[in-house]
C-alpha cells in the first residue's frame, strides 16, 4: 500500500443516553447532514419502542442492542475470480465491519417499511429484530445460509 490507512476519528457520545454507538447510529441514518433531525427520529423511535415493549425489565435502548446484536452478521460472502469463474467465497467480518453491516441493514429495512413516519418505521423494525424476525434479520440468515453454501469454496481465501 501507498498510502497509511485513515486514523479513526474519535465519536462524541449522543447526548441522551450518552452513548457512542447511538452517534454511530444517527451518523449512518442521517442525511444531508442533518444531524438533529436524525436524533429527533432515533429518539422518537426509542419512546415508540418504549411504549410498545412487551418485556418490561429492558429499556428502549436496550432492546435497540438486542436488535442491532440478532442483525450482526458473523460471516460475509466476498467474490473472488480464480481462472475466469468467480467464487463467493465465505469470509470472517471484523468487529467494527459487522456493525456497521448491522446499522446499515437495520435502516435500509426499516425505511423499506410502509408507516407513516421514519420514526415508527425504525421503532417497528427494532422491536422486529429484538424478537428475531424482520426484514433485517431474514437478511443475516440469508448472508450465512449462502456462506453456508459456499463453505466449500473457503480454501481460495486471500
Amino acid at each position: 500500500m501507498r498510502k497509511r490507512a485513515a486514523k479513526k476519528r474519535p465519536l462524541l457520545p449522543d447526548p441522551r443516553f450518552n452513548d457512542q454507538l447511538v452517534t454511530r447510529f444517527v451518523n449512518n441514518m442521517m442525511w444531508d447532514g442533518k444531524k438533529s433531525v436524525a436524533f429527533k427520529v432515533f429518539y422518537d423511535a426509542i419512546d415508540i419502542v418504549e411504549e410498545k415493549k412487551t418485556d418490561e425489565e429492558k429499556t428502549g435502548l436496550e432492546l435497540w442492542k438486542d436488535a442491532l446484536s440478532n442483525v450482526m452478521p458473523h460471516v460475509e460472502v466476498r467474490s473472488r475470480r480464480v481462472g475466469g469463474a468467480t467464487f463467493q467465497i465465505p469470509m470472517q467480518i471484523r468487529a467494527d465491519r459487522k456493525i456497521s453491516t448491522a446499522m446499515k441493514w437495520l435502516i435500509g429495512f426499516a425505511r423499506k417499511r410502509n408507516e407513516k413516519s421514519m420514526a415508527q418505521k425504525l421503532a417497528s423494525e427494532i422491536l422486529a429484530a429484538a424478537k428475531e424476525e424482520g426484514a433485517a434479520v431474514k437478511k443475516k440468515t440469508d448472508t450465512h445460509k449462502m456462506a453456508e453454501a459456499n463453505k466449500a469454496f473457503s480454501h481460495f481465501r486471500f
